[in-house]
């Protein structure tokens, strides 16, 4: 992964350990110098041989072993042990200020459905990232941007089924002895229509909290999903919405949460913004490209590239995708320099053998 803002896009596919082996190897030129000044790591490692993160090993292996497979290929390539590549995939359980933060847009325009979606995360990332095609057998296969270390999905991606998935952070201050919520966030790719995806969520115990927001070529719905350890609330949106990076459905207040300053700015922005934008007019890709480059008059702003950010995070990526009739139009943005633009088609995978 070259030190570069045109976002490489590296090709891998296979059974679940050789992806994940793949995609380790990607990693190793850069993940240990990411460690080494991660205070999120410092953190997570003194986790190492606690029995609740046997228990989120356990759960992850009940229900999504494929993934738990990845997870350990991905650790052999790296060349680090298994037990700190799954603890560092499972930061969003272990402490409440990973830095992983986000701001995702969508919008139902007439017969097109738009999802736009800001990465934030550790700025010593930036230029460090990629972006994976990840074919596993027998599934619909997915692109997605790609952290080093981190399995694919828990950003933003679009699958060959015409999924598209966008997550946020949700920072929760109790987390249970059920899914990592990243390894959640990877087996919603692997679904093949909006209802499964959904299934997805509404049925394995979650560990902590994301927010999905999710759409589907040949589905009218564009849908949010607060997924935590104490529910599932999904809402489909009417033709507008946002969210940042703390829940805001219904029930949400007896759920204990961390609401950060930037993310209650960043939602006030967006539900100011979006009316706004399509006042009077068809809302289209460049007014939700230019809602997520806002710097606020006053605030903490949407887009995020002060390096004294008070969450520690600044915009890596802004991702349009366009959902039609036959597949997705996916683009990528880095410091406004359009660097990935392609056309995902529906395709209907062949079983595995």
């Amino acid at each position: 992964m070259a030190l570069t803002q045109n976002l490489e896009l590296y090709s891998l596919g296979g059974e679940p350990y050789e992806i994940g082996y793949r995609l380790g190897e990607l990693a190793r030129p850069v993940f240990a110098g990411y460690m080494e000044q991660s205070s999120a790591w410092q953190a997570v490692r003194r986790w190492r041989g606690q029995p609740f993160v046997q228990a989120l090993r356990d759960a992850a292996r009940a229900h999504f072993p494929d993934l738990l497979a990845e997870l350990d290929g991905m650790a052999d390539g790296l060349g680090w042990p298994a037990e700190d590549v799954f603890l560092w995939n499972c930061r969003g359980e272990l402490i409440h200020h990973a830095p992983d933060g986000c701001t995702t847009l969508a919008a139902i325009e007439g017969d097109t459905r738009f999802i736009a979606h800001n990465e934030d995360g550790d700025p010593f990332l930036r230029g460090r990232c990629a972006l994976v095609d990840v074919r596993p057998a027998g599934k619909p296969g997915f692109v997605s941007f790609y952290y080093p270390g981190s399995l694919p999905g828990h950003t933003f991606a679009a699958n060959r089924a015409g999924l598209v998935q966008a997550i946020n952070n949700l920072r929760i201050r109790e987390p249970a002895a059920g899914v990592p919520r990243m390894i959640l966030a990877r087996a919603v790719l692997d679904a093949t229509s909006l209802d499964e995806a959904l299934h997805t969520l509404q049925r394995a115990p979650a560990a902590s909290g994301f927010h999905h927001t999710l759409g589907c070529v040949q589905d009218a719905r564009l849908v949010s999903v607060e997924a935590s350890a104490r529910r599932c609330s999904v809402q489909s949106m009417l033709t507008r919405g946002g969210h940042a990076n703390h829940m805001v459905h219904a029930g949400c207040e007896a759920e204990a949460q961390i609401i950060t300053d930037s993310s209650r700015d960043r939602q006030l922005r967006v539900d100011a913004l979006l009316p706004a934008a399509s006042a009077g007019a068809a809302l289209n890709a460049d007014a939700l490209l230019d809602i997520l480059q806002d710097r606020a008059p006053s605030g903490l702003p949407i887009y995020r590239d002060d390096p004294a950010d008070p969450d520690d995070e600044n915009t890596l990526a802004t991702a349009l995708f366009q959902i039609g009739d036959a597949g997705v139009s996916m683009q990528v943005v880095c410091e406004k320099q359009r660097v990935f633009d392609t056309f995902i088609p529906r395709t209907t995978p062949a079983p595995a053998a």
